[in-house]
């Protein structure tokens, strides 16, 4: 087994972003999802017979050890985090690649996890030297807690697309269909984090306060595995403590459109689908 080790130079933090101190969860799924005895990797779409690559084989293909930072969209960086793990780029030439057909022109790349949550990648932005597979932090096997048996590290997108548990890897010959969430958190179709494409509908400089006014409600509720609505709402009612004055009336806006969204009984969209669908949209858009 080879190792090579990258370190990225130390720069400044892309624009909106906030040094944070370690690397916390942030959003996705309460509790992790179970790992199999055996994890492994399914390929499939536009390959010319599925194939399923247990996690423990990629111990095979030379391995990458790299320094990066993580980016997460609502505004705060985790910085000088140290992966290990195969590169992306590595597992397309050796084993997908082969298995397409001469004529077939790759556009994206769909990576999957074991809780459900899918990962829309442009195949220039997967095949960047920095994207891995990674098995690895800190010198420590992955943590449940961040992506166990395997997940995505792409440090120059938004960790929305960073997919953690991966179990499945879909090639696609033309774009999926972006999901439809609502339009506050609508992902972007490339989420580039030094060209701040944060949101797939709106300008960064108006998502940007109201995504860093979520910091402190989800972090305080990711603590505690808890994800019910009426506490993400009383939650976000505080949002605006500790930032500056400014952004206390776009905090005050964000907390009441919560609160209605979420405590007011007899509205209709206080509906519980409608509820649920949306809290399941924020909890993506947040995921780290």
């Amino acid at each position: 087994m080879r190792l090579t080790s990258t370190t990225h130079m130390s720069r400044p933090l892309p624009p909106g972003q906030r040094k944070a101190d370690g690397f916390p969860r942030f959003g996705g799924p309460s509790k992790p999802p179970a790992v199999p005895a055996s994890p492994a990797l399914k390929i499939t779409g536009a390959v010319r017979e599925p194939v399923t690559v247990a996690v423990a084989e990629l111990a095979a293909l030379p391995r990458t050890e790299q320094t990066s930072d993580f980016h997460c969209v609502a505004g705060w960086s985790a910085t000088g985090l140290r992966w290990e793990g195969v590169g992306f780029t590595t597992v397309y030439r050796s084993i997908i690649e082969p298995r397409l057909s001469p004529a077939t022109a790759v556009t994206h790349v769909v990576f999957r996890g074991l809780d459900g949550y899918r990962a829309i990648v442009h195949i220039d932005d997967a095949l960047q030297d920095d994207v891995l597979l990674a098995d690895r932090l800190d010198h420590e096997p992955l943590s449940l807690a961040h992506g166990a048996p395997l997940r995505l590290v792409s440090p120059q997108q938004y960790g929305y697309l960073n997919a953690k548990h991966l179990c499945a890897i879909e090639i696609h010959t033309s774009a999926p269909p972006m999901p439809l969430d609502f339009v506050l958190f609508r992902q972007h179709p490339r989420a580039r984090v030094w060209q701040e494409e944060r949101n797939g509908a709106l300008p960064a400089a108006v998502v940007r306060p109201i995504y860093r006014s979520l910091i402190r409600p989800f972090l305080w509720l990711g603590a505690r595995g808890n994800w019910n609505p009426a506490q993400l709402s009383r939650c976000v009612m505080i949002a605006g403590c500790g930032y500056r004055a400014r952004s206390l009336p776009i905090c005050m806006a964000v907390s009441a459109c919560w609160v209605t969204a979420f405590t007011i009984p007899n509205w209709w969209i206080c509906a519980a689908p409608w509820r649920a669908s949306l809290l399941g949209q924020v909890r993506r858009a947040m995921t780290g």
